[in-house]
């Protein structure tokens, strides 16, 4: 916890008309602002990132000694931003969220993502998703780890989106964060127990591979809690061979791209 950051943070909340004004415009809710302010909780990195870009100052600067930090609004202060109308499309796609949120809150947490690699024919890519409730949105974060040569620092790529559960459906819509050139679309059936276990669906992407062709695969979310330790689990990330001894049968069967003879269609597996 920085002791410089509630104090920082009220500061430039002052520019404004009132806290609920800011978190209006954040899109955080003010319970959870209030915390930050008091110092009792800090913002996620995420958070912290979407905090600092919407008051136009740096995550470092954020975290100056109070004194300092209010010299440097001094020298650059900070212009409250006027808030932009809403198109007609913005304002049908804020409606399609709200509506989306209902029975998110119970899918928010970390799984493995289970599919047959795009760019590596016959391989299995198990990666890390988290599913985060901000606000009144539901955002989640991909993270694959490569290292299809065994040898070498791995390579890892994120992907960043928003959650929405419409018609008894789940849809993920993300984008890659490092080079912006690919966009995916997940559809998962949700799970009607209690108790979430696995989720499947079907992906729609490009391929990683130099002709960016466009795939369709079965996957697989399995849940594996509310919170991890991310030093156990990024060790366990990445390709696996298809008959590896290490994935379920289940998770096998269910990731499989076959399609079943008297089928028309690439139908995901319930």
């Amino acid at each position: 916890m920085n002791d410089s950051f509630p104090e920082n943070l009220r500061l430039l909340c002052s520019y404004y008309k009132s806290i609920a004004d800011v978190c209006r415009r954040l899109s955080i809710n003010r319970p959870q602002f209030n915390r930050y302010l008091s110092g009792t909780t800090f913002p996620s990195n995420s958070t912290l990132r979407r905090v600092c870009d919407f008051f136009g100052v740096e995550e470092h600067e954020i975290l100056l000694p109070h004194s300092q930090f209010r010299r440097l609004l001094q020298v650059r202060p900070i212009a409250e931003q006027e808030p932009v109308a809403a198109t007609p499309e913005q304002q049908f796609f804020d409606k399609l969220n709200s509506i989306g949120q209902h029975g998110v809150d119970k899918y928010v947490g970390y799984y493995f993502e289970y599919y047959l690699s795009m760019a590596y024919p016959g391989k299995v890519l198990r990666t890390l998703v988290c599913l985060e409730r901000q606000g009144n949105k539901t955002y989640y974060q991909r993270t694959e780890r490569l290292n299809p040569r065994r040898s070498g620092k791995p390579f890892h790529g994120m992907y960043k989106g928003v959650v929405q559960f419409l018609g008894d459906r789940i849809f993920l819509h993300d984008y890659e964060t490092l080079t912006n050139l690919e966009m995916t679309q997940t559809i998962l059936y949700p799970t009607f127990k209690n108790r979430v276990d696995r989720l499947t669906g079907l992906r729609l992407g490009v391929s990683g591979s130099g002709e960016r062709m466009p795939c369709c695969t079965r996957v697989v979310y399995e849940f594996i809690g509310k919170e991890i330790k991310r030093n156990k689990v990024f060790p366990l990330l990445g390709l696996y061979d298809f008959d590896d001894e290490r994935l379920d049968d289940d998770i096998r069967d269910s990731i499989k791209n076959d399609i079943a003879t008297g089928e028309w269609h690439f139908r995901a597996r319930f």
